[in-house]
């Protein structure tokens, strides 16, 4: 048995997971998707829900190394938060909706990677864009920034709350980006609010 087996295991768990959600997706699914016995699984990976924290752990391994792409490349600091913008629409466009509520409600060894994901690498880099923004002129100097950095960080798993989803029947990709673009004019100064509408027209046209 070799390591290509345990990524191509980790990999169509991976789309399983995206399609369905986690829940629904049982070691029987995968097994089949993959070409291998359970018990091949098994060698990799205990139980699924270590599975599931591997799919998450890359998932977020992913996110952070693109994170850091965005504020390296990024030419100031709306161009960055549009970045990420790009790349949250590419990983929510697929995504099941229920992924969260599951990982939290099941999988709480994986949901706990995740809450340490969010409220610390991904809290860290809005309150750095938020300083950053500030330094530029931007965005707005009258807020605190610390109140706005959580706010925001809370905002981004709005999307996957069950009575959020029956209220507001949009993909997660859409809804995203709506809640994006809508926080950047919140704490938007004059000169930031016009490039957003810049960076918003260019995308469009794309």
């Amino acid at each position: 048995m070799t390591n290509e087996t345990g990524q191509r295991i980790l990999s169509e768990a991976h789309d399983l997971f995206m399609q369905f959600g986690l829940k629904s997706v049982s070691m029987d699914d995968i097994a089949s998707k993959t070409g291998v016995s359970k018990k091949t699984i098994y060698q990799f990976y205990s139980d699924k829900e270590h599975l599931v924290a591997e799919v998450v752990t890359n998932i977020i391994n992913e996110n952070q190394q693109n994170c850091d792409i965005d504020a390296a490349q990024s030419t100031n600091a709306i161009h960055e938060v549009f970045l990420a913008m790009e790349q949250m629409t590419k990983l929510f466009h697929d995504m099941n909706p229920s992924i969260l509520f599951d990982l939290h409600k099941y999988y709480p060894k994986a949901f706990k990677i995740f809450h340490r994901h969010k409220n610390e690498f991904i809290y860290n880099k809005i309150k750095d864009n938020i300083k950053r923004g500030i330094k530029e002129e931007l965005y707005r100097d009258d807020f605190n920034i610390e109140i706005m950095s959580r706010y925001r960080v809370e905002a981004i798993v709005v999307p996957f709350k069950p009575e959020f989803q029956m209220a507001v029947k949009e993909n997660l990709a859409i809804v995203s980006e709506a809640l994006s673009t809508n926080f950047l004019f919140g704490i938007a100064s004059q000169k930031g609010h016009k490039l957003i509408v810049k960076y918003l027209q260019n995308k469009n046209n794309k």
